[in-house]
């Protein structure tokens, strides 16, 4: 039973994993959902749904790139008719003004855009596929119907040091919020660890101009900390099954989009009910709360703050996702951390062997679904 007593307000829609551009931190897991395998229109239909009735009120219709389903417009025209305010997360490739026209007649209410570099040769490059003009074009699109339209940039070392450029892109592009997200080394980021992870002077720097922008400027600029240099880990997505929830494209739930991997036996709404899911899977209930924490969460202070970090982090690093955080200075195995940031030697213990290649310094573009990886040396 979900001990905390709370329903999910947000979730995180993965129509498909099916995406155009090959980007080497990409959140996708590394084991991609093939398409043969995907939720049907009248079982996404469903899930939406079930989620109103559970009580969520926000869903992020992402992938891979959603304009990939062509049912995307019945999709969102169930989550208007049930209540739930529907943002659009893409790439912009596929972004026409027919194709935009049908999702707003639907009900959809905010697009995200993502875009990899401030200029159009450096996000071609990152993207592995030229892209930028679209993206651009797909900017014009959502501004002209009135929609919010918010950017979203994932910051490695090939980028960071552009975050001003990045900035006024989307001031250029009439953006109302702009996601500055540092790469989370999960799945296609930890792959590629070695040829993302900047360096800690980079991040002060760019720290120091998006505080600079915060104080010159009314858009909105969140600033997504990154993993490794700071001793203080990130809160579980708010807590682990507390305010949101993930829906794979083949219909596994997870209680956070990288927990793909983690020793957890998925529910899968093909067979259960989303309200059971939430309820009473084991799957939910693993690390909600406190009480499954060793030391020194158990102990700690900020328990309740950041509980315990997170879990993916916990078993991409040491194999046992009920650690504390390496990214905790408190964990004992922090120098797991420090190690990796300070660029010394570290060695990767695959969590399933087999499944997620180790770390290289060669990155790699994510492969389409049922696809083999193809060899990169972009960065």
């Amino acid at each position: 039973m979900n001990p905390l007593g709370k329903a999910p307000w947000a979730m995180l829609a993965e129509l498909t994993h099916a995406c155009p551009l090959r980007c080497p931190y990409c959140s996708n897991p590394v084991e991609l959902a093939a398409r043969s395998g995907e939720l049907g229109t009248a079982e996404w239909q469903r899930v939406i749904e079930e989620a109103a009735a559970l009580g969520v009120v926000h869903a992020h219709l992402s992938g891979g790139e959603p304009l990939l389903r062509p049912d995307l417009a019945d999709i969102v025209a169930t989550a208007e008719q049930e209540g739930v305010y529907t943002q659009l997360v893409t790439s912009g490739v596929g972004l026409t003004e027919r194709r935009l026209g049908e999702l707003v007649a639907s009900g959809l209410r905010s697009v995200q855009l993502s875009v990899q570099a401030a200029t159009a040769g450096e996000s071609d490059r990152i993207a592995g596929r030229r892209s930028f003009a679209r993206k651009e074009r797909a900017a014009a699109l959502v501004t002209a119907r009135g929609l919010p339209l918010g950017l979203n940039v994932v910051l490695h070392r090939e980028n960071l040091d552009a975050v001003g450029e990045i900035i006024e892109l989307g001031l250029s592009w009439g953006v109302e919020r702009i996601e500055l997200a540092n790469t989370q080394f999960y799945g296609w980021g930890l792959v590629n660890r070695s040829a993302l992870l900047p360096t800690r002077e980079q991040l002060a720097r760019a720290e120091a101009v998006v505080q600079k922008y915060r104080e010159t400027t009314g858009v909105e600029l969140i600033w997504v900390i990154p993993d490794y240099f700071d001793g203080v880990p990130k809160p579980c997505m708010g807590g682990w099954g507390a305010i949101s929830l993930t829906v794979a494209p083949d219909g596994r739930v997870l209680p956070c989009p990288a927990a793909y991997d983690l020793p957890l036996d998925l529910p899968n709404v093909r067979d259960h009910a989303l309200s059971w899911i939430w309820e009473r899977s084991a799957a939910f209930d693993a690390y909600r709360g406190t009480s499954w924490m060793g030391e020194p969460c158990r102990s700690c202070p900020r328990r309740e703050v950041d509980f315990g970090g997170c879990r993916c982090q916990a078993y991409a690093l040491t194999g046992d996702p009920t650690r504390t955080d390496p990214a905790c200075a408190l964990s004992p195995d922090h120098h797991l951390i420090t190690d990796l940031a300070a660029g010394g030697p570290w060695t990767y213990r695959s969590p399933a062997p087999g499944r997620a290649p180790a770390p290289t310094d060669e990155p790699v573009r994510p492969p389409a679904p049922s696809a083999s990886a193809e060899g990169w040396s972009g960065l």
